[in-house]
Formats: C-alpha cells, structure tokens, sequence
C-alpha cells in the first residue's frame, strides 16, 4: 500500500476512534440536543454566520467519516435555521460529507478491489456506466440501504464523481425536506398538547408517507423511461394478453376474465401446454399402469401365490392418450370460451409492451403476460443428435417398448420414468453424473430409492459422466467417462431427462431488450414484472420452481399484478413450496431439509417416524419410509419436512398447510386423524417431537405424586 493511502487511512482510524473513545456521539442524541436547544438558538441569534459555519463542518465530518449522527443533526438543523436554511445547509453538507466519503472509498479501496473482483463485478461496472445516476438516484430517493454504505460501495464503482454529487444532491433533497421541517416542528413544540398540533402532526404524517410516495415517484420515473420509445395508443383492444396456454398461462387468462377483463390467450402449440401433453397427466398415467403390473408380479406380498398380467404396451400408451382426452376439456378452447377468453392459435409476436401480432391479427394491449412455458434440455453430447433420442416431449408417441432403454439423469423426470419402463419389461440403465440420484434430497432419502430401483433391476451408475452417442456394428452406445476410463452402455433407446430450459426466444424478447437471468429464465422482480411494467411473466418460463402448481400460483400474482398494479401490487409468496417425485416409494418434500438446514446454518434438530410401524402401511403391505421433520432447537415450528413412502404426495399436504399457517407439532399432535390411514404417520411423528422434549422434572414429581396416592413409598 502507498504511503499516502497508508496516511489517509491513518488519519481516518484516529478520527473515528476518537469518535467513539471520548463518547463523542453522546452529544448526537435527541434528549442532549432537545436539552440544548435554547442554547444553540442563542448562540445563533448571536452569531448566525459562525453557527450556521460549525454546523456545516460538523455535519460534512459526520457524513465524510460516516459517524452515526446524519439523522439527529438534520432534525437540529430544522430547529435551529428553520426549513429555508435547514434545508440548504444540511442538503449541501450532506453532499459534500457523501462525496468526501465516496472518494476517500475510491482512493483506498476501488483499485484493490476491482484488479480482484473486477471479473465478477464486470455486470456491476457495466450497469452503473449505463444506467449509474439513475439507479444511485433511486437509492438516494428510497433508499435500500443506509446513506453511509451507497457513499462507500459507490465509490467501488467507476461512476464519475461530479454525477455522484449532482445525482445525490438532488435524490436527497425530497427526504432533506421532510426531515428538516419535522426538525423545525418538534423544535417548537413547548408542551405536551403541542404533539396535537397539525403542523407536527402533518410532519409525522409526512415522515410516515414519503417512503411510499418516493416509492411510487421512483416507480412512475422508472416507467416512463423505458416505455419512452414506444408510443402509448390512445385505446387498447385488449385489457391482456397471455402468451401461452400451460398452467400459467390458463391461470392467468381463468383470473383476468374472472375479473371481467378482455383478454386473449394464444398458444402455438396444443391448450394444456407441457403439463396436459407431455408432462404431469401422460408420466402419472403411465406410472399407474406401471405400478399395477408390478403390483401383480409381487402379489405374494398381498398373500395371493400367484398372479400374472398380458398387457400391450401399445395399449398402455393408447390408455396415456386416451387419460390426456379425457382431461383435455378442463383446458379447451371451448372451456375458456365459454368463460369469456378469446384463444387464438398461432405464433405470438410481442412487437411492444402494447402491441401483440398472431399471424395476420395485431392487438393493442394494457398488459401482457407472457408464460411461454419450458422445454427438455438436451445436452451437447457427440453424437447425440444421430439417434432418435427421447425426451418427455417426445416419448409418449412410442408404439413399441424399447427393449433396452438408457435413461440420462437422475432428477425427478429420470427417476419416475426409469422406474416406469422398468416394471413395463424395459432393461433401464439410469445414468447419472452427480454421486446420488435426486441430489436436492437428504442422503438418506435418495438411498431408499437407490436400493428400491437396484431391487427392481434397474442399473444405476451413478457419478458417470456422459461424453458421447457411438453407432457401431449396427448397435447404438452411450460412452460415459468414469474416473478416466470410458465405458459403453448398449441401448435400442435413449431417454434425455436431464432438466428442462425456458422458452425464451422466437416471440420477441431479444428485440425488446428484456433481460434474463443467469438460468436463462426471464428475469422479473417480486411482482412478475420484467423490465418493462406492463409485461409480466409466470411459470417455468421465470422459475425458480419449475411446478405445474407453482406455475398457476405465480398466475394469480401476475394477472392480479397486471390488471390493477397501478392501485394495489403483490409480492409473489415462496415461503411454502411443496414438491412431489411420483416413484415407489413417493418422495414429497415442503420447505427445508437437513442439507439446506446445515447450509443455512440453523441450529435444528430432527424429528423422524419411520412408517414401517405404521398400521395402515403394515396393512397395505408397503412398510417402507418415513417421516422427518425440521424444527429450530427446542420449537415445535416445523421449517421443513420429506416424507418418504406410498401417498407421500397427500401425506405432505397436512404439513404444507400447517407452514403456511404457523401451525406447530402441538398443533397436528392435537388433531384428530382417521384410524388407519396415512395421515397418521404425521401426527406419530409429532408424537416423536413431544417425547423428546417431555418436561422431565415435572415428570418425576408426578410419578412421586402417584405413588403418594397409592400409598406407596416409590
């Protein structure tokens, strides 16, 4: 470090020690400086210049070396010069202790900083050199985090200091008023009946509201700003427009016409979207007929000896298609006809946040809710795209059962299909490159369906890196790399279920500049807005859950959002997420489990019930599973709980509800649950939880007062 930084941050050290060594900031309170007023008002009668002069340097020193104090000098200031020269004074001090304190940051810290983070902060760079007064002037006007952090994180940046000044004096200057004037109030105030004064009243008031208002005024600036390019028409065509018709999609357009909205929503492809067609309805079919076959070929487990089963998978798959028709007009253009939404099929083509073409028709718009869903993600393996791989999109129009199938990846659409082809007659090789199948659960939890799938014949390998697809003496292999070695996996088949991508281009985004995240989701902010206020998004097109339910509860916020935001807006709610993977055993989880526990650092504990002394688990034959719940040290809060086993899915439910109303063990302890059932398995693990934190003192003087009763001596 040079000299001179050494100097500066020499002197900076001794200033602030001192600050805090000789309890400077005693004389910042309000009870020293309401005390002092009278003296600090005469004073200025006296000298007025040299006041107002001691004030401003004491106050740039403050600022400049970010002492606690801004806050209580700015009140003084109020007090002492009134709200004219309060005002200037404290808005020019405070600029300049704010500037004092961005360089003296600059100077010591940004070179270091940037030569070792400047790769990472590269973004941050480019950000602030496009858009840096803008987004320091929001900060300025609401700010996000206190004054004295923006001066020194800003002087990280490469924001030029004269835009630094201009930008913060000016986005100070609202908040420099309010805080004045409350000072100038509070300073009159000569008695108790005083506090019902309007003036002081309407400063309070003031006090109160001017966050929302700077809020509003930021979003209203924000707004205009963007959407300056674009002509706003004079009349719309539609209140909204929904780009996609899946679970978000369908929510969203259900909502807005429910709310006597005019809304039109297209689709490209097939109402129902991925969860209809190729996703929820087909592989949950599937899975029942799947599991009805392997039911019978362990029916000695059910006490019958013997028990057989001839099935085409031809009509297994007519059976899918036959479930999806069935359904289908739950999400027909009929159905939302009739519920008064225009459906028009074809490609959409968002031209500006107010304009939507679909084909030959253009449609003027208030708001547009795109929900454009996701699609298999496929790797770029060698040679992959010289077979006719599968996908979840793609392999329901299978008409023959692949003799050998290899499936790649060990996430929930892997797990549950692997499992499926297996018990229909396939040899399933399920390939996986992390150490375990369904990494985001518990050790344990991705064990039991290890050793369920290695029961059933399924081969798993885990930690197998696949590297290429080979064509070789008529037969097709997948070469996997382990460890260094290369082996090949013989298929007639091959299933891609690595993880889906969102659909993010064909439809305009590119064009109009709206941003996407690093999961190359759209990007949007807690309202489902993206860059652009009028333009919402839900769904696996936004994530970060990629569940059919979490797509339809996203479409409440998002049409709610669109249609009255400009009133009333809501925060899209993720505290309670369940999710469920439809393999034997059923594994559904809400909320945190031990791993993410541990890496949050909580202190928890753990409260388990295994099923296999369950009743009705032993009575259906299918004792195998548990129940683990998480829970802060010594609480009956739940924070998370998996729960492994047939019915999973519905078992978690009581758990899902008891999150997302504040419900304890205690609580599911004390409720009723038919006998036998599996719900029970619940209310014996908040049994568990109880016994471990029985008040043992008390315990042992109530076995000393039976035995008193008794006439016992113990």
């Amino acid at each position: 470090m040079k000299k001179s930084k050494i100097l500066v941050l020499v002197v900076l050290l001794l200033l602030v020690g001192a600050f805090f060594v000789f309890d400077v900031g005693q004389y910042f309170s309000l009870d020293y400086i309401k005390h002092q007023h009278d003296a600090f008002a005469n004073y200025y009668q006296e000298n007025p210049l040299t006041t107002a002069g001691i004030f401003f340097a004491i106050y740039v020193a403050v600022t400049g070396l970010s002492l606690p104090g801004a806050a209580i000098m700015t009140l003084l200031g109020g007090g002492i010069f009134g709200l004219l020269w309060g005002t200037v004074l404290v808005s020019f001090a405070s600029t300049l202790g704010a500037t004092i304190a961005f360089l003296v940051s600059r100077f010591l810290l940004r070179d270091w900083v940037q030569s070792k983070f400047g790769q990472n902060l590269a973004p941050i760079n480019e950000g602030i050199e496009k858009d840096g007064a803008f987004y320091l002037f929001t900060l300025r006007l609401v700010p996000a985090f206190p004054f004295f952090i923006i001066n020194l994180v800003m002087g990280l940046t490469k924001i030029r200091t004269w835009v630094f000044a201009v930008v913060s004096q000016i986005g100070m200057l609202a908040g420099t008023i309010v805080f004045v004037n409350a000072g100038r109030e509070l300073a009159q105030l000569d008695s108790l009946s005083g506090i019902l004064s309007p003036g002081l009243i309407a400063s309070f008031c003031l006090l109160g509201i001017f966050p929302l208002v700077a809020k509003k005024l930021v979003d209203i600036v924000k707004a205009r700003r963007v959407l300056k390019d674009y002509p706003k028409p004079s009349s719309f065509d539609r209140d909204m427009v929904v780009v996609g018709a899946g679970s978000a999609g369908l929510v969203s357009a259900y909502i807005a016409s429910a709310l006597k909205a005019k809304v039109t929503l297209v689709e490209r492809e097939r109402m129902g979207g991925d969860c209809l067609n190729t996703g929820c309805v087909p592989s949950k079919a599937l899975i029942r007929s799947a599991r009805f076959l392997h039911d019978v070929h362990t029916s000695k487990a059910f006490g019958v000896r013997e028990a057989s089963a001839e099935f085409d998978f031809a009509d297994i798959m007519r059976r899918v298609q036959s479930v999806i028709s069935t359904i289908e007009p739950h999400d027909s253009v009929e159905r939302y006809t009739e519920l008064g939404v225009e459906c028009l099929a074809g490609e959409a083509k968002i031209l500006s946040p107010y304009e939507v073409q679909i084909g030959q028709t253009r449609l003027t718009t208030r708001s547009i809710i795109i929900a454009a869903g996701a699609r298999p993600f496929v790797p770029p393996i060698e040679g992959l795209d010289s077979v006719d791989y599968l996908t979840s999109d793609s392999i329901w129009a299978l008409e023959s059962r692949p003799q050998r199938l290899v499936v790649l990846g060990g996430g929930p659409i892997g797990c549950e299909l692997t499992q499926a082809f297996r018990r229909l007659g396939s040899e399933v090789t399920q390939v996986e490159l992390m150490p375990r199948l369904l990494p985001r659960e518990d050790p344990e939890v991705s064990q039991l369906l290890l050793e369920q799938f290695e029961s059933e014949g399924v081969d798993v390998l885990l930690q197998h890196k696949a590297v290429a697809v080979v064509e070789d003496g008529g037969g097709k292999f997948l070469v996997c790399d382990v460890d260094g070695d290369e082996i090949r996996i013989a298929f007639d088949e091959i299933l891609v279920a690595i993880g889906r991508v969102a659909n993010v281009q064909g439809y305009g985004l590119e064009e109009l500049g709206i941003e996407l995240s690093p999961r190359r989701t759209i990007e949007t902010n807690e309202y489902l807005q993206t860059k652009f206020p009028n333009i919402y998004a839900c769904g696996d097109v936004v994530g970060p859950y990629q569940f059919t339910h979490v797509a339809a509860h996203q479409a409440w916020y998002a049409s709610v959002n669109a249609l009255f935001g400009t009133l009333k807006r809501f925060k899209v709610d993720y505290r309670v997420i369940p999710a469920a993977t439809f393999t034997e055993p059923e594994i559904a989880r809400v909320g945190l489990n031990e791993s993410e526990a541990k890496d949050k650092g909580i202190d928890f504990e753990i409260t388990t019930y295994g099923l296999d002394d369950l009743d009705r688990a032993i009575a259906d034959s299918k004792a195998k599973g548990f129940v683990k719940v998480i829970t802060p040290r010594g609480k009956d809060k739940i924070l998370g709980a998996t729960v492994v086993g047939d019915h999973a899915g519905e078992t978690l439910s009581e758990f899902v509800m008891a999150m997302r109303h504040g419900l304890g063990l205690n609580k599911l302890l004390g409720t009723i649950h038919i006998y036998p059932t599996w719900s029970e398995a619940n209310k014996y693990a908040a049994g568990n939880w109880k016994r471990a934190h029985a008040p043992q003192g008390v315990l042992r003087w109530m076995q000393r007062y039976h035995a008193w009763r008794r006439g016992s001596p113990s």
